[in-house]
């Protein structure tokens, strides 16, 4: 692999990092912490759950511990409680940013590291990087519907989201929901 293929990933990384920071904008307090799923998912929560992972397999599978103490492990790190602020969440995500940058940075793809949770846990930056890439993207999209849900902005990033004509929207909603019922009238019954 090529320094043109780390280069690739890192400013995927970086990318998606800040998209992910972008669905909290604009949103007051309660609408970040809110749980919008059966299970409690919510923005500031992912936001939090992406800084403890990343520091961990950036920072303690590579031998370089991030310095600041983390949650343990067991759903704590899904939700923010009343006492933390979207401040301390935010900064402390883009800490993370930098100590995962500097890991990623000074190693080769081919740098070997220990992933203790993992049944097959030795493993290299380039699996490292590929598998957050996937842990983040597939976080991303919760992102995306948690914050169309909120206030119908849609968009992959700050300079993209936007909420779309009503009209638009319930038309194309409209004939979607026309689709499905043509489809499968009986299952359009029990809905």
């Amino acid at each position: 692999m090529t320094d043109d293929t780390k280069t690739y990933l890192h400013d995927e990384l970086r990318w998606i990092r800040e998209a992910m920071l972008s669905k909290l904008d604009g949103l007051g307090e309660y609408d970040i912490r809110r749980p919008l799923t059966a299970t409690g998912t919510n923005l500031l929560g992912l936001v939090k759950h992406l800084a403890i992972w990343e520091a961990r397999y950036f920072g303690e599978v590579f031998g370089r511990p991030f310095p600041e103490p983390l949650p343990e492990r067991g759903g704590a790190d899904l939700w923010v409680t009343e006492h933390e602020t979207r401040a301390e969440i935010v900064n402390r995500y883009q800490r993370v940013w930098a100590h995962s940058d500097a890991t990623i940075t000074g190693l080769s793809l081919d740098s070997p590291g220990h992933v203790p949770w993992w049944p097959s846990p030795d493993v290299t930056l380039f699996k490292v990087l590929v598998t957050f890439l996937t842990e983040i993207n597939r976080h991303a999209g919760h992102a995306d519907i948690l914050r169309e849900q909120l206030d119908g902005a849609a968009g992959m990033d700050a300079e993209s989201m936007s909420a779309p004509d009503a009209a638009a929207r319930q038309g194309r909603y409209a004939e979607i929901e026309r689709a499905a019922r043509a489809a499968d009238p009986a299952g359009a019954d029990r809905g």
